[in-house]
């Protein structure tokens, strides 16, 4: 008699949702992941995914080996070869993405300024995921009083608009690296905090939190060991997105001029000062604004991803992709 039983092997992840494996290899990967499938087994498993995370990987490796590389050739100008066009690689290499109103290579200038965009962003979101989960768990578990004054606190802050806030504040520090992250992250903050609070005021009745009390735990254990690694998936991901916020204000910061200061570089701060030859020399604003888009289209793509592949509930998703 024909056997007629099915071909796959049923496994159940985390949600209890049954994730179907068809292959032998699929099955002995999950066999080594412990009963599901590790965080880097689902992110090869979806292309788009994976090509945003090696696009964010060479994006931030040329941003820390520019410095070593070409430091002096973002700064040095070169009158005879100013304005060329991109591609120009017979006047050398360092001019394949063409040269700006005084020479310098647009190339090594892009990779310096890369480093200044990508690093006043993560320290922004950070600052802001640090301090607004801390702050949001604390809260959560504690609840009544302390509760009320973070959320009304949270409320003052976000009832000012991000960027006014942060041009008033700028408009009165001085525009530098480290009073934009600041001022980023005290716009970010009540993000953090909100987020942060619902999850803990959720998880907090929960029965291992609950057997972590009677067995004479302190809050401080509690929300450290068993509150806060069941909250951080959720922090990773918005963190993530919130990556993308930032770099984005930070751009307008620039463009507005109280931004990053010359002879500091950022993209934001190239496409400002390449606006004004947009007529002929259009790559000088347009280059570091499609590195500004690849590198916030990448992040949210891959915040996309890992909202799913920490979520239990949809994880099953991602296993069964091929």
């Amino acid at each position: 008699m024909t056997d007629t039983r099915p071909k796959y092997t049923p496994a159940v992840d985390a949600g209890g949702t049954e994730a179907i494996l068809t292959t032998k290899a699929d099955r002995r990967q999950l066999k080594r992941d412990g009963g599901k499938p590790s965080l880097f087994t689902l992110l090869l498993r979806d292309k788009f995914a994976t090509t945003a995370a090696i696009v964010l990987i060479l994006i931030i490796l040329t941003s820390l080996v520019a410095p070593l590389l070409v430091s002096d050739l973002a700064q040095r100008p070169d009158l005879p070869n100013r304005n060329l066009p991109p591609f120009s690689v017979g006047e050398g290499w360092q001019f394949i993405l063409g040269s700006d109103a005084i020479g310098r290579s647009m190339l090594a200038r892009m990779m310096i300024a890369g480093g200044t965009s990508l690093g006043v962003s993560l320290a922004a979101v950070v600052v802001a995921g640090i301090i607004g989960t801390a702050w949001g768990i604390w809260a959560g578990y504690h609840r009544g009083w302390r509760e009320s004054v973070s959320m009304r606190v949270g409320d003052i802050i976000m009832s000012f608009p991000s960027l006014l806030l942060a041009f008033v504040i700028l408009y009165i520090f001085a525009p530098s690296a480290a009073n934009i992250v600041l001022v980023l992250a005290l716009t970010r903050i009540p993000i953090y905090l909100r987020t942060a609070r619902a999850e803990t005021a959720e998880l907090r009745t929960r029965m291992f939190v609950d057997a972590a009390r009677n067995f004479g735990a302190s809050p401080v254990t509690i929300m450290g060991r068993h509150i806060f690694p069941n909250v951080l998936p959720t922090i990773v991901s918005l963190a993530t997105l919130e990556f993308c916020y930032v770099m984005l204000a930070e751009s307008s910061l620039s463009f507005l001029g109280i931004g990053i200061q010359p002879p500091d570089l950022s993209w934001d701060l190239m496409v400002s000062q390449g606006r004004e030859y947009l007529q002929i020399a259009w790559w000088q604003s347009v280059l570091p604004g499609l590195a500004i888009v690849i590198t916030t289209v990448c992040a949210n793509v891959l915040a996309a991803w890992l909202r799913i592949a920490t979520d239990p509930g949809q994880r099953w998703r991602l296993a069964n992709e091929k």
